[in-house]
């Protein structure tokens, strides 16, 4: 009896080490090149993801479902496209894009999110949607 309940404490133990690390994902993803794209799905909490692109015609889509999630994407190059979606409590969202045509869209549910984004180039597009409470946006855009 004790041989089996050891077993079983150990194979406990392996898959509860096995588990814990989901709760702490992050995904760094860097491109550089020509028409390339990203995208990453998280659900739990306390998941990040990281996107750089450097480069013509890239996009990047992001979807978290949780919370104390942190979704970040910067492009440079033209017709660049980022797309962040966040459901959950004190998620955060940046995006940086720089060059010509870019497109921006942000949606946030929950409490305490925070979006920001800097927007650098020709004909620049934002959109930033916020359900809860406590949200905070900010957007800067030069744009011709």
């Amino acid at each position: 009896m004790t041989r089996k309940l050891i077993i079983a404490t150990a194979i406990a133990s392996i898959l509860a080490g096995m588990s814990a690390p989901a709760m702490a994902n992050s995904i760094h993803i860097q491109q550089w090149g020509w028409a390339n794209s990203a995208g990453g799905d998280q659900n739990g909490y306390r998941n990040r993801v990281g996107v750089y692109q450097d480069g013509r015609r890239n996009s990047a889509v992001i979807r978290q479902n949780g919370r104390a999630n942190l979704a970040v994407t910067g492009q440079t190059g033209n017709r660049n496209h980022a797309d962040i979606l966040q459901n959950g409590r004190g998620n955060q969202a940046g995006v940086g894009q720089f060059g010509n045509n870019h497109s921006s869209i942000v949606t946030q549910d929950g409490r305490g999110n925070v979006a920001a984004g800097v927007q650098v180039g020709n004909g620049c597009s934002a959109d930033v949607r916020q359900a809860g409470s406590g949200n905070v946006s900010a957007f800067v855009q030069h744009c011709h």
